[in-house]
């Protein structure tokens, strides 16, 4: 069997480009990112505790991101970080839990330094109905002052997966969702083959965007970093 090429992605820090558990080690003794802490640990501020979290979708995996949490955040505040950068199409409901589905709920307004303990991953579900599912776990934490004002900082994030149109092979970078979803094709469509495809009870052909929500509900990006 063909073991699946794990998508990469860059430390913010240093540009270095690794695998989601490649930059999981590489953030723990990144030179640019220690340097970054020992300035805002000379800046002002109080110190308090700053979680690494690794974030992923609980899918396929190929959507990843590592974040820095200020402990006193809490977990409504990462909510709405992922709502932003990944989720966000018809202000759906979501929940956090211990077990998935079936397991115990965690409220959104439990602080990170409630929740995250050793061995401990949340699952984050957002719209009950065409769900989109993320696992989040502390792969580290330290004691120190935040790098930014906001609650989350973003430290790492998976480029964009490569696929290829249905049609010829070749880069794709729109999904008919159509094709998705009645035709049991892909639906993913290259530039030339875009321009002339027939379908449009979906509505025309979406631009790819680096989310793991791509094609579902009503979701089409931007999936940007909402600070």
């Amino acid at each position: 069997m063909t073991r699946k090429t794990q998508t990469k992605g860059s430390c913010v820090f240093c540009g270095r480009k690794m695998t989601r558990s490649g930059l999981a080690k590489h953030l723990a003794s990144c030179p640019q990112r220690q340097a970054a802490i020992q300035a805002a640990n000379e800046g002002p501020g109080a110190a308090q505790r700053l979680y690494h979290l690794q974030v992923q979708d609980a899918w396929s995996g190929d959507f990843w991101l590592h974040l820095e949490m200020n402990g006193l955040a809490t977990l409504a505040d990462l909510d709405h970080y992922l709502r932003a950068i990944w989720l966000e199409c018809c202000g759906h409901l979501s929940q956090f839990s211990i077990g998935g589905w079936s397991g115990r709920e965690i409220g959104k307004k439990r602080r990170a330094d409630q929740v995250f303990k050793p061995g401990v991953v949340l699952t984050h579900i957002y719209d009950f109905g065409t769900s989109s599912e993320t696992l989040i776990k502390a792969v580290d934490v330290r004691e120190g002052k935040p790098l930014t004002r906001h609650p989350i900082y973003l430290m790492a994030r998976n480029d964009i997966p490569q696929v290829e149109c249905q049609v010829c092979g070749q880069p794709a970078a729109y999904l008919c969702r159509e094709c998705m979803y009645e035709e049991g094709a892909s639906g993913f469509l290259c530039e030339q083959h875009v321009a002339d495809h027939p379908h449009e009870d979906y509505g025309e052909p979406i631009p790819l965007v680096n989310s793991p929500r791509l094609g579902m509900c009503g979701y089409d990006g931007p999936a940007e970093p909402p600070y």
